[in-house]
């Protein structure tokens, strides 16, 4: 059987409640219940990093399949069928990384706290607004509009 990190709730950036107590996340929540129901059916020790990742990739092509073939993707485009199917999709995508995190040990909280950091840095504002091209093209375009040059060209 796979062992899985105890995670200890997380104050959330609120603070600790009137009482002192930090209250459980929402995903800390969500861990538990996932927790329980593969517990429960002896499917914990087949959660290896491996698994779980094939897993995920696997539900997220599903969730693909609902999308693939229509003009844009729009909801318009989607009927309540395909609607409801997309959010068991999606619902299945956040278990498998849910399960994920717990299994290597990630807080996917504060995982997710430090890539917008990152990604602010690599994004700054007066770069990407408005702008869908990568950090490293988007930062060459501003040193070739500072000395001048042609760098960033589309390609």
């Amino acid at each position: 059987m796979t062992d899985h990190p105890a995670q200890s709730p997380s104050v959330p950036a609120s603070g600790p409640s009137a009482d002192g107590v930090a209250p459980v996340s929402d995903l800390h929540e969500l861990r538990d219940i996932i927790r329980r129901f593969s517990g429960e059916r002896d499917w914990l020790r087949f959660h290896t990093s491996k698994n779980l990742v094939m897993a995920l990739s696997v539900e997220v092509a599903e969730l693909m399949e609902h999308f693939q073939w229509l003009p844009t993707g729009a909801m318009h485009e989607l009927d309540d069928a395909a609607r409801e199917g997309i959010r068991h999709e999606m619902a299945d995508v956040l278990v498998y990384l849910i399960q994920l995190a717990d299994h290597t040990g990630v807080d996917l909280r504060s995982a997710v706290l430090e890539k917008m950091e990152l990604n602010r840095r690599k994004y700054p504002v007066e770069l990407a607004r408005g702008n869908a091209r990568k950090y490293d093209v988007l930062a060459a375009s501003a040193a070739a509009d500072a000395t001048g040059g042609d760098a960033g060209q589309a390609r």
